[in-house]
């Protein structure tokens, strides 16, 4: 046996600080986020730190149950790393029988020491457990990276295969002291190399937990509430090792599967795992995230499942379900963490479905909206029918009256007949003109481009302003019945506005379209509007005129918009721009 110096005490010694200092870290990362494998990490360091000191009292004292407990604890040391790794990429639960493989170490450490008198024979088996054990640990981690693609996993994989290897070489060189004081900074190193493999992995899965999830939720706040519920179950499947998520609907203890994806689309025809009912449960009940892994999960029921609150959407309380083959992302997050993002993604469903109900009902009112317009024209074109085919012949009859009366009425009378004529004519021409305004019958009849040039030389006519016409012959065969009234609307109710509020001296109305859409321009020369009133009569989001804001309605009803510049041209004046779609059947 070697000569213990003081190098070696003190490289002891360090390591032991290191060891018991990554105890202590991963202990407080357990406090912090009470995952399993965080507090057996902390075992695993802690373990491996007294069985340094062990050694150390050993090799001081001489005294062999130093040593005996120094061989018993590293084997130990052993088991809660390898449980460690199992516990992270497995959620592997505690069994009562895995205290007989603690059993081991104290039975063969005792051998070993107290027994055999063999130095190969006593050394021999601890090495190659101590071996096996940790480069089962490799094992473990490796499989993992094959399952998630962690470049992280791959790094603790062959840290724990390379510690493994030199675990072998206790009984050739560093029982005989070759490696002293080196073997202790060579554990060392190990003892880091493992602890940042560990975090890295954390921060590796979290960053890539936190991030995707976080965006989900941030994605639904954009979506429709079928497409939100399509994303939410689509987004995970992206997830390394997911293979399936489901949303339920939990009502008590029972929960109904609304929709699924990825392997759990066998749900459907099965009905949900007593785990995942289970689990849902169990969530339920606490209001927290649940993660749990089962070993014997295969087919339709993955391994490793993850429940997540979704809280109450629409008056149903939603859960998220996620299923895969490993437990990452969900087994770095905090249970807190979890039940976050899910609060987050179930006020992002919420969001959405109050989006959905509120584009329906936006929906309703432009429907309502184009309704009341339909009816309003139908009753303006009832009254000026009206107008035209009773009225205006009741104001023919009495003028033929009228006339035959002054044929054969006394010679005084005749100045009076011939006023009530002239008064007949001018009510004539009064009931044919609000006939004309309530429904101009050239658009029913000759169609939009005469109507408006019509209207261009009527409003020339009685404004005096002179009015640049520049269209085509004719409009596009594709507008509607509709769509050509509110257009011919739209160019009555702005020429109204120009002669009323423009003190403009010309206007230009442009009419041009293509194949798509047709475009409508009224432009001034008067004094125009200030920019943000111009961007206000455009959205509507201020107070505008009532004419505006009729002729909004219709063109929307048509799938068309209004635009309002007040400051055309660099010289003031206004330009309202009108943009129809020219829809097609069947293009």
């Amino acid at each position: 046996m070697h000569v213990f110096t003081a190098a070696e005490s003190a490289a002891a010694l360090l390591q032991a600080a290191i060891t018991f200092g990554l105890g202590l870290l991963f202990l407080a990362l357990f406090a912090r986020y009470r995952k399993d494998h965080f507090r057996w990490w902390a075992v695993a360091f802690g373990l491996y730190g007294l069985g340094l000191v062990a050694i150390v009292s050993f090799l001081v004292t001489g005294s062999f149950g130093f040593l005996y407990w120094h061989q018993v604890i590293i084997g130990w040391t052993a088991l809660a790393i390898l449980y460690a790794a199992l516990v992270f990429s497995r959620q592997l639960r505690w069994q009562r029988w895995y205290l007989a493989a603690l059993a081991f170490p104290v039975v063969w450490s005792y051998l070993a020491i107290f027994v055999l008198d063999s130095f190969a024979l006593a050394a021999g088996p601890t090495v190659v457990f101590l071996a096996l054990t940790t480069g089962w640990a490799g094992v473990v981690f490796w499989n993992y990276r094959r399952l998630t693609g962690s470049s992280a996993a791959g790094f603790l994989a062959g840290t724990m295969i390379l510690w493994a290897l030199h675990h072998l070489d206790y009984p050739i060189l560093r029982a005989r002291g070759a490696w002293n004081p080196w073997g202790y900074f060579v554990d060392a190193m190990f003892v880091l190399a493992v602890a940042t493999g560990i975090l890295l992995l954390v921060i590796e899965e979290f960053r890539l937990g936190l991030h995707t999830l976080t965006a989900l939720s941030g994605d639904l706040g954009r979506m429709d509430h079928a497409k939100a519920e399509e994303l939410l179950l689509q987004r995970p499947l992206g997830l390394r090792g997911v293979r399936g998520t489901a949303l339920l609907r939990r009502e008590g203890e029972e929960a109904t599967i609304l929709r699924t994806a990825g392997t759990c689309d066998g749900w459907k025809a099965d009905g949900l795992p007593e785990r995942v009912i289970e689990l849902v449960r169990r969530s339920g009940r606490t209001g927290k995230a649940v993660l749990e892994g089962d070993r014997r999960g295969q087919g339709a029921t993955p391994p490793f499942t993850a429940v997540v609150p979704l809280g109450v959407v629409a008056g149903a309380s939603l859960t998220l379900v996620v299923a895969g083959d490993a437990a990452a992302p969900f087994a770095v997050l905090d249970d807190s963490i979890l039940s976050a993002v899910g609060a987050q993604i179930g006020a992002a469903l919420t969001n959405a479905e109050l989006d959905r109900a509120l584009e329906l009902r936006g929906r309703d009112l432009e429907r309502l909206s184009a309704r009341m317009i339909r009816q309003h024209e139908e009753q303006r074109r009832r009254v000026s029918r009206e107008l035209h085919d009773e009225t205006a012949q009741v104001f023919s009859a009495l003028k033929l009256q009228a006339g035959s009366l002054l044929e054969t009425a006394p010679p005084e009378w005749a100045p009076r007949l011939k006023r009530i004529i002239e008064l007949v004519d001018v009510g004539t021409r009064s009931i044919r003109a609000v006939a004309d305004d309530l429904r101009p019958a050239v658009l029913d009849d000759l169609g939009l481009i005469p109507a408006v040039r019509a209207l261009a030389a009527d409003f020339r006519e009685w404004s005096g302003l002179a009015v640049d016409l520049i269209a085509p012959d004719r409009a596009p065969p594709a507008l509607s019945p509709t769509a050509e009234l509110a257009l011919f609307r739209a160019v009555q109710e702005a020429l109204s506005n120009v002669a009323r509020h423009a003190q403009a001296g010309r206007v230009e109305i442009r009419l041009d379209h293509d194949p798509d859409e047709l475009r409508l321009a009224i432009a001034d020369d008067g004094i125009g509007i200030p920019a943000d009133q111009a961007k206000q009569l455009t959205t509507g989001a201020g107070p505008g005129r009532s004419g505006l804001f009729g002729m909004r309605e219709r063109l929307a009803a048509e799938g068309g918009s209004v635009t309002v510049d007040g400051s055309t041209g660099g010289g003031g004046g206004l330009t309202l721009s009108i943009r129809l779609p020219i829809l097609i059947e069947g293009r």
